[in-house]
């Protein structure tokens, strides 16, 4: 089993990258947050990594820090939950955000993230509300940005977790226009709260 990964960034998407490990190109899907803090490409990167190993494939999931690894394997615990979606659920809200929401049962706020309906939402709650002693919350630094690319990164971000690119357009724009954020994650989080408001029912 792969744990650790250190090696040169060679391709970055907002849901994969390639690292270059001794000549060796691995491909790890990762993530929004820990793709919002990857440095420059040819940069060197650490990564912890999962492996989920299925009889037809070997995959990679890769993150920067052990607290949002831990919850990544937290949330396959759920029942319905694989590792695709657990990765869609901490892009589309972080570990801060994650854990009082399924503490306090927040069905309205879980269904908000695209792939998770009420049900799933329902057994995360269940399933997970005693095991987030061991999540340890806390602050972090807010991920450097080139303003430049971050709406292209948030589209491309939005259409990967399932949005349609006219509306993930439209929404970033909006959100760009009203917050005039030029940080990924913060115009991530404004983009994904108006995209989720008329769907609310």
């Amino acid at each position: 089993m792969i744990g650790l990964l250190r090696g040169r960034l060679l391709e970055k998407r907002p849901n994969q990258i390639i690292l270059d490990v001794g000549g060796v190109g691995y491909l790890v899907a990762v993530p929004l947050s820990t793709f919002a803090a990857l440095g420059e490409l040819h940069g060197e990167v650490t990564l912890l990594i999962h492996t989920h190993v299925r009889e037809d494939a070997l995959a990679l999931y890769g993150f920067l820090s052990q607290r949002e690894k831990h919850f990544f394997e937290l949330l396959l615990g759920a029942s319905g939950v694989g590792p695709t979606l657990a990765l869609k659920i901490l892009s589309g809200m972080n570990v801060e955000e994650l854990v009082p929401a399924i503490r306090t049962g927040d069905l309205a706020r879980l269904t908000k993230i695209p792939g998770v309906g009420r049900k799933t939402a329902e057994r995360m709650v269940v399933e997970l509300k005693d095991k987030l002693e061991a999540v340890v919350v806390e602050a972090e630094k807010p991920a450097p940005a080139s303003p430049a690319g971050v709406e292209a990164d948030v589209k491309s971000a939005l259409i990967n977790l399932g949005y349609d690119e006219r509306a993930a357009d439209s929404a970033v724009a909006e959100a760009k226009r009203e917050a005039g954020i030029t940080n990924f994650e913060k115009l991530l989080r404004v983009t994904l709260t108006k995209l989720s408001a008329p769907q609310t029912r």
